[in-house]
């Protein structure tokens, strides 16, 4: 369900009027307009002013604020106001207050200050919620319902008692019997067999490491409480507004929660990116974010949060140099969002977000900040016809958050430098240089569109995941430490690969992480070096041809890369997978988008007909196009020549390499 009330792309940011007084609105709404402001968000942390006391609302300055952006053509993200609860529920209910694995119950005056698990909570979430949709259900400004706000970011988990009770009703009806649990728990080791079910509780805090099967499934029930506040206001939402989008923003690849579950309950998927300016390669990091945003529903996306330039919540908080503010939008737009919109609209002149840049500055008006914000609504304007546009992937990295939960347990595993958010950035990051356009898929989704499928790691992996891989018809690649444990965290009959083992014809005797500071040298048979420096494995090739081997070490000589059909095993981590995948690209005929390399720091990207270039470098670059861009449709006020057009310009493009200016980007139509 896309936002039909708001035609185009979005263009916009959270605005809080709360936090000024009535006479600045005018100002906003004129300057919304100027700016080409389409969407804004509303009363994301709002609710003490919405219901200053149990029951009773105030929704006066509400309906102003609204009714001024509507009669200046400004749509609203209406949120439920439940991010925050208020005071005077604090206070009546201090038991709503979150506890933490140590035992310490977590005071007011911050955000995101409620246990989950919570019944008053909820209950005072879902009142609230029904109380703004039956007043607003039928606003012209209401566009999208946001609910809560950046689940997990704040309050990820609680260990109080009454989320004790909820855990324990989660687990019978996960494991339904004593026997069963005991079983999926391993209790038998260090004499933790349960006779009641009265005495399980959440994984405090331990005077050593805790049950790895009690912290996965407390994973999973964590989520999933979490997920429960936000669908039972969700509920509440479509009854009252059945036809209005539900969304709630995420916050990129985030552990805590298993979005593939969160996204299939709402409408709408929308994330918050903060790329740090300071890092050069944090457009790689939000391209990934941004393509698993596409991925959670295979449509577009909403990017619903995002910096003008600083943030106020890291150590330094570096600006964004001039122009990368437009870039890293475009590059949103470009992988899958139908808009762009930001934290804040007017900078706060109080409390911690006092220091984190908004699309209308301190110094106002005349500001660069400002010209930037003006620039980059009318660029947004141009190029509305891309809203509604999809991206096709020949390439699949999964991700399980089952596996990932598992593969990062503390003080269990063979080693803690397995993390997966790198793991996957390590092959997706020489894909993104190719150009080469990425899904991210779940381990037991339907994968025959693909050409290629990568798992960088699949740590727990299920018999029913594994035949799924099994009847993939492409081109396979596996990376190490994969089909280790079943779903109960318990290590697969035989060890590793476990049910993959047929698939890849292989068979891993030991783990051998690598120390710090040291490596394990591989060579290919056909003579390429290549280099670990996390990980190794003692692998035995059972019914594989071996691709490379070890050299030098207790390892030397023995398999690394093994190949079963169109099935590759992959026993350690290279620093610099691009021969490994280079290979598996040309062997499946996958090719970039521009069917030639790309200059370095330059990103290419195609959302249904349109081609997105975007330099990240400070230096102009080259980019070479391919003699045809499909589909090819004349242009009748262009030169007979031209074949493209850049729509942030206007101008026509004849076949041949594109220049992009450094921080820029071009936008072509065939």
């Amino acid at each position: 369900m896309g936002l039909t009330r708001v035609p185009g792309l979005l263009f916009g940011g959270d605005y809080n009027p709360e936090q000024w007084p009535e006479e600045v609105w005018q100002e906003d709404v004129r300057l919304m307009a100027e700016a080409g402001v389409t969407m804004v968000t509303v009363a994301v942390f709002s609710w003490s002013r919405l219901e200053p006391a149990p029951g009773v609302y105030d929704f006066g300055w509400l309906d102003r604020v609204l009714d001024m952006l509507h009669a200046h053509g400004v749509a609203a993200d209406l949120a439920t106001a439940t991010a925050t609860p208020p005071p005077w529920l604090v206070r009546r209910h201090p038991e709503i207050r979150p506890v933490d694995a140590a035992g310490t119950r977590l005071e007011f005056g911050s955000r995101q200050g409620y246990c989950p698990s919570s019944p008053v909570f909820r209950a005072a979430t879902v009142r609230l919620a029904r109380a703004l949709a039956e007043r607003y259900r039928d606003h012209p400004a209401l566009a999208l319902w946001h609910v809560g706000n950046e689940y997990a970011d704040h309050t990820a988990e609680c260990f109080c008692e009454e989320s004790a009770r909820d855990f324990r009703r989660w687990l019978q009806e996960r494991h339904r019997t004593l026997d069963g649990l005991n079983s999926a728990w391993g209790t038998s080791c260090w004499g933790q067999h349960y006779t009641d079910w009265t005495q399980v509780e959440p994984p405090r805090k331990a005077p050593g490491p805790v049950n790895p099967t009690q912290l996965l499934d407390w994973r999973r029930f964590s989520s999933d409480a979490l997920l429960a506040c936000f669908e039972a206001e969700r509920e509440v939402l479509k009854e009252v507004t059945p036809d209005v989008p539900v969304t709630t923003n995420f916050m990129s690849v985030l552990r805590d929660l298993d979005y593939w579950k969160w996204a299939a309950a709402e409408d709408l998927v929308s994330d918050d990116a903060y790329p740090d300016p300071a890092d050069p390669r944090a457009h790689v990091r939000a391209a990934l974010s941004y393509d698993l945003m596409r991925s959670l529903k295979r449509q577009p996306w909403l990017l619903l949060e995002s910096a003008p330039s600083a943030v106020s919540w890291r150590a330094v908080n570096v600006p964004k140099d001039p122009g990368v503010m437009r870039l890293h939008s475009l590059q949103a737009l470009a992988h899958g969002s139908d808009g762009v919109m930001f934290f804040q609209w007017r900078q706060a002149r109080y409390g911690p977000e006092k220091f984190h840049s908004a699309m209308l500055p301190h110094g106002g008006t005349r500001t660069r900040q400002w010209r930037e914000t003006v620039t980059l609504g009318a660029d947004v304007r141009r190029l509305a016809e891309v809203a509604g546009t999809t991206t096709e992937a020949d390439v699949a990295l999964l991700l399980d958050w089952d596996s990932w939960w598992g593969l990062e347990a503390p003080e269990s595993m063979p080693s803690d430098r397995l993390r997966l958010h790198e793991l996957l950035l390590g092959w997706y990051a020489p894909l993104h240089a190719r150009g080469i356009a990425v899904d991210l898929a779940p381990p037991d989704r339907d994968l025959s569109s693909y050409r290629l499928v990568i798992a960088p790691n699949l740590y727990l992996c299920t018999p029913g995941q594994a035949a799924n891989l099994a009847a993939f018809p492409g081109r396979l690649l596996v990376g190490p430490f994969s089909g280790v444990v079943d779903a109960a965290d318990h290590v697969h009959d035989g060890g590793a690969p476990g049910p993959l083992r047929d698939l890849l014809g292989v068979r891993v005797e030991e783990c051998r992480p690598i120390p710090d500071g040291g490596t394990q040298e591989v060579v290919t048979v056909d003579g390429t070096r290549l280099l670990a420096r996390t990980w190794s494995e003692w692998l035995t090739a059972e019914d594989a041809e071996v691709l490379a081997r070890y050299r030098g070490g207790p390892l030397d000589g023995r398999p690394a890369v093994t190949r079963r059909g169109a099935a590759t095993y992959l026993s350690f981590l290279p620093e610099d997978p691009a021969p490994l995948l280079d290979e598996a690209l040309a062997a499946a005929g996958i090719t970039g988008v521009t069917g030639a390399g790309l200059p370095e720091g330059v990103e290419a990207c195609r959302r249904g007909p349109y081609l997105f270039l975007l330099n990240h470098g400070t230096e102009p670059a080259v980019v070479p196009l391919p003699a045809r861009t499909e589909p090819v449709t004349a242009l009748p006020t262009a030169p007979p020549t031209a074949l493209l057009t850049d729509l942030l310009t206007g101008r026509p493009l004849p076949v041949g390499p594109v220049t992009v200016a450094p921080r820029d980007a071009v936008v072509l139509k065939p």
